[in-house]
């Protein structure tokens, strides 16, 4: 925001469709830095660094003031900083990106740590709330802008899956839509939140393990889900729902490259069936992502990285084919770039309709009255060397003609 006052819009991040839309843009930038929590700035601080002092971030304003003089522009700044003020009472403070991470962090562990059975679809919404807290920590907020589409193809879904996966964590409380991208262009903004029952759930996540239900109490492992390594294998076709699909990556995101497991502890700690377990890890040994030795079971080191799981794309692909889903993603992208361009092309054509209709409706440009309809004189001389034989289409007639 300091390089924005005294160096201008430099990067044209607050660009318009105008000079006027683009200074007020930076201008409303600078009325929400001066409004954060213990730093507000008085109205007239705000009135001297932006009016009265030659700042680059400024030059909105002092236009203003020519124009139409310092009271209406110190008004209009005014309102522009009480307006800012409402703006960020209702949201926690942030003085800097890192403070932005820190509240994506936060609701990151709480994914983390809340339990994500796969009946039910909750595997489907650990992998969208993935996602988007990969877009969040890329804009630096919680707030996302992000279409239906793209979200399919990042989780590595159909498309129906995903706005249906939407609908349920919207109704848990982890996600609030603040404008739909329905009927336009641009992808649909997203805010992600945290649901009041997480917070106090997460403060000690618990996930009983299907494996010793039999027989009274089972034992209750703390489940913790590591949605940054997951979030590079989702998306791949070899994590497709006929490949390994979503426990096979979380599977993965368990398992280590130097310290191993056993079935039962990955039963345990993943709180899955001992069979699915069991089925998953035979799959994953016999393309190469996992290799067993002494019983316990170890990540190859092909995908071990230096914190976690680390994507390769030539073994992945290789255990796709394997799989039989080598190309799904391909196939999805071009699907939906076609779907796009339809859309558009649908678009374009309605707006003609819309435009043809309207013409329809205003009625013929040769007003009633202008043309006798017996004889077929024109009356209003304004009309008058004009052929309007189509009262909708007139032509004006030629020199020869209208002279003759």
């Amino acid at each position: 925001m300091k390089q924005l006052l005294l160096e201008g819009d430099v990067e044209g991040l607050y660009a318009g469709h105008n000079e006027s839309e683009a200074g007020y843009r930076v201008t409303m930038a600078l009325a929400v830095a001066a409004s954060q929590s213990g730093r507000e700035w008085s109205p007239a601080d705000f009135h001297q660094a932006l009016i009265y002092t030659p700042t680059a971030g400024g030059e909105w304003a002092r236009l203003l003031r020519a124009r139409k003089g310092p009271e209406y522009a110190e008004g209009k700044l005014t309102g522009m900083l009480l307006k800012a003020r409402e703006f960020v009472a209702d949201r926690p403070a942030i003085s800097c990106r890192h403070s932005a991470w820190e509240s994506v962090d936060r609701l990151r562990q709480a994914v983390e740590r809340s339990p994500w059975p796969c009946r039910g679809g909750l595997d489907t919404d650990l992998k969208n709330l993935t996602v988007r807290l990969r877009e969040c920590e890329k804009s630096g907020g919680l707030d996302h802008d992000i279409s239906v589409r793209r979200l399919a193809e990042e989780m590595g879904c159909s498309k129906a899956t995903a706005a249906a996966s939407n609908r349920r964590i919207e109704e848990d409380g982890w996600l609030q839509l603040k404008l739909s991208g329905g009927g336009s262009d641009r992808a649909s903004q997203w805010r992600l939140c945290l649901p009041e029952w997480a917070k106090q759930e997460c403060a000690a996540p618990v996930h009983p393990s299907s494996a010793d239900t039999r027989g009274g109490r089972s034992p209750v492992p703390v489940v913790h889900t590591d949605t940054r390594s997951l979030s590079q294998l989702i998306g791949h076709d070899a994590f497709h729902r006929y490949g390994h699909g979503t426990t096979g990556a979380r599977l993965l995101t368990i398992l280590d490259e130097a310290e191993g497991r056993t079935a039962k502890e990955l039963t345990e700690v993943s709180g899955f069936h001992r069979t699915t377990v069991g089925r998953h890890l035979k799959l994953l040994l016999a393309d190469g992502l996992v290799f067993e030795l002494e019983d316990l079971f170890y990540l190859a080191p092909v995908l071990a990285g230096e914190v976690g799981v680390e994507a390769d794309e030539e073994a992945l692909n290789a255990a796709a084919s394997q799989r039989g889903t080598r190309g799904a993603g391909h196939r999805r992208r071009k699907r939906h770039q076609k779907e796009r361009l339809l859309y558009r092309a649908w678009r374009l054509l309605m707006r003609s309709l819309k435009a043809a209709r309207g013409l329809a409706d205003r009625g013929p440009l040769v007003p009633k009255g202008a043309v006798d309809r017996e004889t077929g004189e024109i009356i209003d001389p304004a009309w008058r060397g004009w052929d309007v034989s189509d009262p909708d289409r007139p032509v004006p007639l030629p020199i020869w003609a209208v002279a003759a």
